[in-house]
């Protein structure tokens, strides 16, 4: 990975799921011996600027006797969509945690709109909803579906499991033309000394079954990368990411935006 600052940027509108994200953000710049940086953009619905510096001087201060982290905050007026990435950018964040309601929800760092967010970030973000998670990355799911694209997101998975001393559940659909990357990925883990377990499906629906297998192994976090529209450096959502981020078991979903916004191959065979 690159050199980053060694911190973790939080968005909040102070609702539940966004203390969700803070709290397991904390953890893990506790775990990771990162600074903590919270970020409130205001808008008409906020509450007044002195009134959010206060919440957030209260919150910082909980979790840093708490967690025992160097936290800060800062409040920003602006567009979300604007200000959280540039932010991100001049922090130089390592990661970014985003609360969502999932894609019913509305408010303005939730739902539909934390996708904008998530492909605009410089940085990996990990989306959590309102399921607690308490004892870090245990058990990582990574969706292959192509031979293009996954490097940040491959060093990411040996990171968080070393240091975790996680499992990493490889999915991928039995084809032809991901053996090599498999091959690859597995020889990589294998000289990390990350244990590994390969889960090849033959399913037509290949985003029911990643949810089913990260069900079925209590995963803590599930690994994906956005894809960038063929010659453009904007992204889009699929119904496959969407619905992986979205899952209905709440699992907290890594997203890696590719490098340098288009396709990159993995590994030269």
């Amino acid at each position: 990975m690159e050199k980053m600052n060694n911190l973790i940027l939080v968005p909040t509108d102070f609702s539940e799921v966004c203390n969700n994200a803070t709290q397991q953000a904390a953890k893990a710049a506790q775990f990771f011996g990162y600074k903590l940086v919270l970020l409130h953009v205001l808008d008409k619905n906020s509450p007044s600027e002195q009134e959010a510096s206060t919440k957030l001087t209260d919150l910082t201060s909980d979790l840093a006797k708490q967690y025992s982290i160097d936290t800060s905050f800062e409040v920003e007026k602006g567009d979300i969509f604007e200000v959280i990435p540039d932010r991100a950018k001049e922090l130089g964040a390592n990661l970014m945690f985003l609360g969502t309601h999932g894609k019913v929800g509305m408010q303005k760092l939730t739902g539909s709109f934390a996708l904008k967010v998530i492909t605009a970030s410089p940085c990996p973000v990990i989306v959590t909803q309102k399921r607690p998670f308490e004892n870090g990355y245990q058990k990582i799911v990574l969706p292959i579906t192509s031979d293009a694209g996954p490097v940040d997101k491959t060093k990411w998975a040996i990171f968080l499991a070393k240091n975790f001393n996680a499992e990493v559940h490889i999915v991928h659909p039995e084809r032809d033309d991901l053996i090599g990357v498999i091959r690859m990925l597995t020889q990589n883990l294998a000289l990390a000394e990350v244990k590994y377990v390969v889960h090849p499906t033959k399913s037509s629906d290949f985003t029911e079954e990643t949810l089913e297998i990260a069900a079925s192994v209590d995963a803590d976090l599930i690994m994906i990368m956005t894809k960038p529209k063929e010659g453009v450096k904007d992204f889009f959502f699929g119904r496959y990411d969407e619905e992986i981020i979205f899952n209905k078991a709440q699992i907290p979903v890594m997203c890696t935006n590719p490098r340098p916004y288009n396709w990159e191959k993995i590994f030269e065979f």
